[in-house]
């Protein structure tokens, strides 16, 4: 409570389950939920905005869209979920209901190429868990089922590509807002010469984004020197580094590692890394949950 009647952002956030910066593009893009200012400064939300809150996350859920059910009244939403039934409402620090490996509709939605069914699921999967649970959750196990399901036969190459590129655009969708009001460090972001998948980047700028900090993208196959003469051109406060193929090289991070500042980490991840690759200066990082730990604490 940060007031009589009334709670902050991120007590509203707790309380519903929403992340903050899901509510502040509510606001600015629809005009709900509405702050008041004190005269300190602070934006409170008065307690009656918790129950219409609810009944919009649980419209969410129901795969509607956030245009739709944002601005609607109460009385509307209540209308709307009485034809629907509706799913409880995740409370903060609860698990989903939603299987993480595979929210419902995902499969079927990348194997009929229904590029607005994969959107609606990315923004209510989004709006329920949360930046990071988000890609832990949906993302990272979405990707892994098509690398399987590629293994076996039941997809192809034009699936792949199809959600590779409609969640790249989503990524930097959700970034963006971050990113705008980012004042934190800088970090370059790349993968080496001949690894040509940059999910894990955009997945990796979105954990520094939301931490503060400013994402410098340089993208796929960076050339190391480039890498070099970036960190000694702009104040570069740290490197982080993808790695998904299985024959991966440690030449090419220890031969960075020797040219680039020493006050400025390496960071490593992505599913080819191995602890044995760091070393002085070189930090592996194994998951997202790593890398989101490290960057909090490290600013």
């Amino acid at each position: 409570m940060a007031g009589v009647g009334a709670l902050s952002i991120g007590a509203l956030s707790a309380a519903i389950g929403i992340p903050v910066e899901t509510l502040r593009t509510w606001e600015r893009r629809y005009g709900f939920p509405v702050a008041e200012r004190k005269p300190s400064g602070h934006r409170l939300y008065p307690l009656s905005t918790v129950p219409r809150l609810r009944l919009i996350n649980q419209a969410l859920a129901r795969g509607h869209r956030a245009a739709e059910v944002v601005p609607a009244s109460e009385a509307m939403l209540e209308a709307l979920l009485d034809v629907v039934p509706t799913v409880p409402v995740r409370e903060a620090g609860e698990v989903s209901p939603i299987p993480a490996a595979q929210p419902t509709g995902l499969f079927d939605a990348v194997l009929a190429f229904d590029a607005e069914s994969l959107k609606r699921i990315f923004q209510v999967e989004w709006a329920r868990r949360g930046p990071l649970g988000f890609l832990e959750q949906v993302v990272a196990p979405m990707l892994g089922a098509i690398g399987d399901a590629w293994q076996r036969g039941e997809l192809d190459v034009r699936h792949e590509h199809f959600a590779s590129a409609l969640l790249g655009d989503f990524l930097r969708a959700v970034r963006m807002p971050l990113d705008q009001r980012a004042t934190g460090p800088l970090v370059a972001l790349a993968t080496l010469p001949g690894e040509r998948h940059g999910l894990g980047l955009q997945m990796s700028a979105l954990v520094f984004a939301q931490a503060g900090w400013r994402a410098l993208m340089l993208g796929i196959e960076t050339p190391p020197e480039q890498i070099v003469a970036l960190t000694r051109e702009a104040q570069v406060a740290a490197v982080a580094l993808s790695f998904v193929l299985p024959d991966s090289d440690v030449a090419p991070v220890r031969w960075l590692r020797r040219q680039i500042k020493r006050e400025v980490p390496l960071l490593i991840g992505g599913a080819a890394v191995r602890a044995e690759w760091a070393g002085p200066g070189i930090q592996v990082l194994p998951d997202l949950r790593a890398l989101d730990a490290w960057v909090r604490a490290t600013r």
